[in-house]
């Protein structure tokens, strides 16, 4: 396995075929400013695995993906950096965050920390009609994942019911700060499962029966087993992003 060593950088990256959505308004309806929305078109690019982990770029080449001005992305870098998105490597430019055993084992153990909270608080929380909604949006994918005919449509819609539960979870705490801390973190382990991107497909039916073992505890009142699930769950997509990194080498 590929311990310390990033996966190969690409030395441009990928061009952007569309404009990111931007961030939601701000409360007091001011102008989002413009290096707000170059963090959320920087944020946008990983989601989509348009920029590969240990990748090296430029502020120029930040600015033509993004379509920012230069003085955004330029103050856009500090806040990556702070984030441990990227690092300035001297004389080649910005590296987007390599993949090593470090970076799965802090993301995963800082997704189960925040995820160990966000479900003790969504299982006394939730009410049975959201819960009947989630469990809805879950079997319908896992029947799609189980079609004999490829869907072009089915990874895209199932990461966005997957990390909807996620995210969810972890928003309905009320804690900015958390939320802030847990979307940066998922910025880490998106960067991690473009490692196993041919294998992402496969992960579809797995990860769905999970999400719905852990619903359907919550649907009968068991909270305890509920959050069993979820734990095991995040442990068991640790595992598939490694095994997809030893198959994928």
């Amino acid at each position: 396995m590929r311990s310390t060593a990033p996966a190969r950088p690409s030395s441009r990256p990928a061009r952007s075929t569309a404009t990111p959505p931007p961030p939601p308004p701000s409360p007091a309806g001011e102008p989002v400013a413009q290096r707000t929305l170059a963090y959320h078109g920087f944020r946008q690019q990983i989601i989509d695995a348009r920029i590969r982990p240990g990748q090296f770029v430029s502020q120029r080449e930040l600015m033509e993906l993004l379509k920012m001005p230069l003085a955004a992305v330029r103050e856009l870098v500090p806040r990556l950096e702070a984030a441990g998105l990227i690092k300035t490597v001297p004389k080649r430019g910005l590296q987007i965050a390599p993949v090593d055993l470090k970076l799965i084992r802090n993301a995963w153990q800082v997704r189960a920390m925040v995820e160990r909270e966000a479900v003790q608080h969504f299982a006394a929380t939730a009410s049975p009609a959201t819960v009947t909604r989630l469990v809805e949006q879950h079997e319908a994918i896992l029947q799609r994942a189980l079609q004999p005919e490829p869907d072009a449509a089915l990874e895209k819609d199932a990461q966005a019911v997957d990390w909807g539960l996620h995210d969810t979870m972890v928003d309905a705490i009320g804690n900015e700060i958390l939320s802030e801390i847990y979307r940066v973190n998922s910025l880490h382990v998106r960067l991690i499962r473009y490692d196993a991107d041919s294998l992402r497909p496969m992960q579809v039916v797995p990860a769905m029966r999970e999400h719905l073992d852990f619903l359907h505890a919550l649907a009968e009142g068991d909270r305890a087993g509920a959050l069993a699930r979820m734990m095991a769950h995040i442990e068991q997509s640790k595992h598939r992003v490694l095994t997809g990194m030893l198959q994928t080498q």
